[in-house]
């Protein structure tokens, strides 16, 4: 992709008070960006590279799925703005060293959007979601060269929340047919990973305990994904409810003069059962 034959703008100047508008819109952005990483931009945005606003990404993405678990929807349109001006950084980087533009990251989703609903834009048919996927995934896998089910799982990126990454590695192995009779087994599956959990823990050997409590996770991921549910959601909450549950603990050994690093672990087990009655 060249871009000799668009317009160059990194030069313009406007003067300063000029920026100020009732409304902006996506070339304001983008013209924002440049000025921003412009000779008399932000020393801060000039500096920064791929590598070193990586983790913003990331943390903007999760305040946007913050903002819609808080069904707020003031906060969600300044997160959805947040992780916009991400996607502007990046491809303004990539602009100046001329690879691609902004423009170009926008073709490539109109065409990957075009292209994979055929049923939408083309003569394909397809009248569940079912099958909206169905012809999705087959699309992808032929757009990335993927010609087995093991190529298929190598692209889940290994980013992904550890949880999340398991599960969508399971059910890429499942529509190639390896996989579970039924929920049962794979529970039966997950009760002997702790008994082998539970004898690398007796032989007290940290390689095999580190092996053994991964193989634990992926099974309850497994069993997870039989149940329909989404292992990463279920910890989530699982996660609230401890602190919940802890912070109630908090007021109830206040309230009981209790030392919580003092008491000991009858005490402690006492006020949690306190706890979890209350709640």
């Amino acid at each position: 992709m060249s871009l000799s034959n668009k317009p160059q703008k990194d030069m313009e100047i406007t003067p300063a008070g000029t920026w100020h508008k009732p409304q902006y819109g996506m070339e304001d952005l983008l013209a924002i960006m440049r000025m921003l990483r412009s000779e008399n931009g932000c020393p801060w945005d000039k500096e920064q590279t791929h590598e070193s606003i990586r983790k913003n990404f990331l943390e903007e993405t999760c305040e946007v799925l913050e903002a819609i678990d808080l069904k707020d929807k003031d906060l969600l349109k300044e997160e959805l703005g947040d992780v916009l001006l991400q996607v502007v950084f990046h491809a303004r980087i990539e602009e100046e060293q001329g690879s691609f533009s902004f423009a170009d990251v926008v073709d490539g989703i109109c065409k990957k959007l075009i292209e994979r609903h055929p049923h939408v834009f083309g003569t394909v048919r397809a009248d569940t979601s079912e099958q909206v996927l169905k012809n999705w995934d087959e699309i992808k896998q032929k757009s990335k060269g993927q010609t087995t089910a093991g190529q298929t799982l190598l692209s889940v990126p290994k980013t992904l929340p550890m949880l999340m990454r398991s599960q969508k590695v399971q059910s890429r192995a499942a529509k190639a047919g390896f996989d579970y009779t039924d929920a049962q087994m794979a529970l039966e599956d997950l009760q002997s990973e702790v008994r082998e959990l539970q004898a690398a823990i007796s032989a007290q050997n940290p390689a095999d305990m580190d092996e053994e409590l991964g193989d634990v996770l992926f099974s309850c991921v497994n069993v997870a994904r039989f149940l329909k549910l989404d292992a990463e959601e279920s910890l989530g909450r699982s996660c609230e409810k401890f602190i919940r549950r802890f912070l109630k603990v908090e007021e109830l050994a206040a309230a009981q003069n209790v030392d919580m690093h003092q008491a000991d672990i009858d005490t402690l087990n006492a006020l949690w059962k306190q706890a979890k009655e209350l709640q």
